[in-house]
Parts: C-alpha cells; sequence; structure tokens
C-alpha cells in the first residue's frame, strides 16, 4: 500500500482509550478529543531538545502532533485528524515519544551515566 492510500483506523472510544493510557501510559491523559502529555524541561535550550526530538519521531513515524512550546516545557497532543478520533497511531507514537523522551541511562546497568545531578547539566523534569 502506497502512502497516499487510506488504511482505515480503528478509533477508540473515550473509554477505551482512558483505559489504554491508565494501563500503558500513565502520564498520558484524554482531554477534547486528545491525548496529552505535558514534558517539563529546565528551560529553553532543554525545550528546544524536546520539540526536537518529538519532530524527529512524528517524521519517522508519519504521523504528527500538535505542540505547544514554552521556556519550561512542552505539551505534546496527539489524535488522527483522518480518522478523526484516537487510534493505534497516536498510542504508538506517543509509547515512542515517552520512551526517548524519558529515557534515564544513568538507572540502566549499562556504561552511559545520565545527565549528572546538577543544576549546570539539568534537562527533564524526571516524573
Amino acid at each position: 500500500m502506497g502512502w497516499r492510500e487510506e488504511k482505515e483506523d480503528k478509533v477508540y472510544t473515550d473509554e477505551e482509550v482512558t483505559a489504554v493510557l491508565e494501563q500503558e501510559l500513565p502520564h498520558w491523559y484524554l482531554e477534547n478529543g486528545w491525548i496529552r502529555r505535558k514534558y517539563k524541561t529546565s528551560g529553553w535550550k532543554s525545550t528546544l531538545m524536546v520539540v526536537n526530538t518529538v519532530g524527529h519521531l512524528a517524521e519517522a513515524g508519519f504521523h504528527h502532533p500538535d505542540l505547544t512550546v514554552s521556556y519550561a516545557f512542552v505539551i505534546v497532543k496527539l489524535m488522527n485528524h483522518a480518522a478523526k478520533g484516537i487510534t493505534n497511531k497516536d498510542f504508538e507514537l506517543a509509547k515512542k515519544i515517552e520512551e526517548v523522551v524519558m529515557w534515564q541511562p544513568g538507572l540502566e546497568d549499562g556504561s552511559l551515566p545520565g545527565t549528572p545531578d546538577d543544576p549546570r547539566f539539568k534537562y527533564i523534569k524526571y516524573d
């Protein structure tokens, strides 16, 4: 199937969306037909890094969120415009955004130490 061909996407009910969010994306919420997440940052540079990360993931997945960008936060809003509701595309992109933006390598058993706990290097305000 080519990229211009429409594929029927299952649109979830509000109750189904809420259940998926509670189980799989607990920091996301449903509001006015969109699933949303607010990422708090330590300032403008960090905000831009989040925006660029979300932009890369959205473009790679060819599914694009709406963003609200401020000095110390980014709000990501997802809804499948073509389907006029929340579909698997929204959940999948939300999971990938969550995985990448909230990644804390210092909590893993690996070589990467993660961002130091020092105000000079603060990046994301982790939940």
